[in-house]
């Protein structure tokens, strides 16, 4: 089962509504996006996104399965973690980076439960989270792509992530919508 991860922080909205908005409804992949919150439930932000895109946008729930053409997202306050049935699992285990929800967190259970099948988006972000699992994913046979630094809000995240020895390609906004489609039709 092919699966897609993404993860945003500071400018990630901007950045994810250009992303997703042309995913048509018949998306065939799975995605699970974490998004640093500031705090409350997390249902402003899947409201929001559900208005921009045509797939199926909810928080994600402790042992759901994952499903084509929904966007399963990461409660405030909890890690989201894919196991290897295809479900998912919420932890209050310890931020990392000062961040639950950690792309770390996320990314690093994805490389583990689907290795090469993986597809990791790093998108803009005032932190250094995702840089390592995005490795991890690179490291199992999974395709990174990280949004160009240059037209980010907050480069921080991105430039984490290039950081790593070969963690991913550098893409456009528009250049990551094609590789999203491209992977959901390989």
């Amino acid at each position: 089962m092919k699966i897609v991860v993404i993860g945003a922080s500071a400018g990630g909205s901007r950045a994810l509504e250009t992303l997703l908005s042309c995913l048509p409804a018949d998306f065939s992949v799975p995605i699970l996006l974490v998004k640093h919150h500031d705090s409350g439930s997390g249902t402003d932000m899947v409201k929001w996104l559900h208005n921009r895109t045509t797939l199926d946008v909810h928080l994600a729930e402790d042992k759901e399965h994952i499903q084509a053409g929904s966007i399963i997202v990461a409660p405030p306050s909890y890690h989201l973690l894919l196991e290897t049935d295809g479900s998912v699992s919420l932890s209050i285990d310890e931020p990392v980076m000062h961040a639950r929800p950690s792309l770390d967190v996320l990314f690093e259970s994805a490389a583990l439960a689907f290795g090469d099948e993986v597809l990791c988006l790093v998108l803009t972000g005032a932190s250094r989270d995702g840089a390592e699992g995005a490795e991890a994913i690179r490291k199992a046979g999974g395709k990174v792509y990280v949004q160009d630094p240059e037209t980010a809000e907050v480069p921080v995240m991105p430039r984490a992530a290039l950081g790593k020895s070969g963690a991913g390609f550098v893409l456009g906004l528009s250049d990551l919508t094609k590789k999203l489609l491209e992977f959901a039709n390989e």
